[in-house]
């Protein structure tokens, strides 16, 4: 194939709709491209149909494909299986499997990816298409079920992992072992983003620091000062500050145009360089201004 070169076989038989059996095969031998083996399934899939639905029999034989003509032809025909020189080997004795070891065997295996799947499509209550991702390798299966079990978040867990961080260890060239965020500063990042210290965008800024400088997350959002404000006061001191500051935009806003309610609430989370609470900013806006 790395010479641009293709030798491949291909065997062809067809069943009537409703039969449990397969028909006779025939062989097509030395097909040396993708297109040509295309061409010669489907030409052979239709002789042997319209072979069937005439009366005739298949023969069991060895055919080649015509470029030219568009078709397959015979070869030589090989009709009964010694014909191509099957043969028991003297040398292997009958193998018995000790039932008691198979179970053995099968108690000792590790989680399969499919069962994995499944599990945690039932016990995270995350979607196949997620599970299906997670499960790729046994690495990333375990550093999610790692994040999720300290998160106690496994959707969350999951959004990061199969977004942001698969997405920079790409770009990285790097694998999950060697992920510059770990599970517990995954998780960390998390508890932030649920108890409210940060927003789910401030989030995105920090997780790029973690991942950069190898910091967990907390120690980004203090040396950066990203914490989220909630205090309501101070939120609402920025507001005041804000419509004081747009005197001309305050009174479209009064005279019936709402779609200015937007600017105020860009400019409160841009005069608080995006740290306040976006639902905060919303409720405390529209109190002032509709109240």
């Amino acid at each position: 194939m790395e010479e641009g070169s293709l030798r491949c076989d291909a065997n062809v038989s067809i069943r009537p709709v409703g039969s449990q059996t397969l028909g006779t095969k025939t062989e097509l031998k030395n097909l040396n491209s993708f297109r040509f083996l295309q061409k010669a399934l489907e030409y052979e899939i239709g002789r042997q149909t319209r072979l069937l639905q005439q009366g005739g029999t298949v023969t069991q034989e060895t055919r080649l494909w015509n470029t030219t003509e568009q078709r397959t032809f015979p070869m030589r025909s090989k009709e009964e299986a010694h014909d191509y020189r099957y043969f028991p080997e003297p040398d292997l004795p009958p193998l018995v499997v000790d039932v008691d070891w198979q179970h053995e065997i099968r108690a000792d295996m590790p989680e399969l990816p499919e069962e994995k799947k499944q599990r945690f499509v039932d016990e995270y209550s995350i979607p196949a298409y997620d599970a299906g991702v997670l499960t790729t390798t046994r690495a990333l299966a375990d550093f999610f079920e790692e994040t999720a079990a300290r998160s106690r978040n496994p959707k969350a867990a999951s959004n990061w992992i199969m977004g942001d961080l698969l997405r920079d260890l790409k770009e990285f060239n790097l694998d999950i072992e060697s992920s510059p965020i770990s599970p517990s500063q995954l998780a960390e990042l998390i508890g932030c983003i649920v108890s409210k210290e940060v927003s789910g965008k401030m989030a995105k800024d920090i997780f790029e620091a973690m991942f950069r400088e190898k910091k967990p997350a907390r120690q980004v959002i203090r040396e950066k000062g990203l914490k989220q404000i909630t205090d309501p006061d101070a939120i609402t001191t920025v507001i005041e500050e804000v419509l004081a500051g747009n005197p001309g935009i305050l009174e479209q806003y009064r005279g019936g145009k709402k779609a200015t309610f937007g600017f105020f609430v860009g400019q409160v989370m841009k005069a608080t360089k995006g740290q306040a609470n976006p639902r905060m900013v919303n409720e405390l806006l529209r109190k002032r201004l509709d109240g």
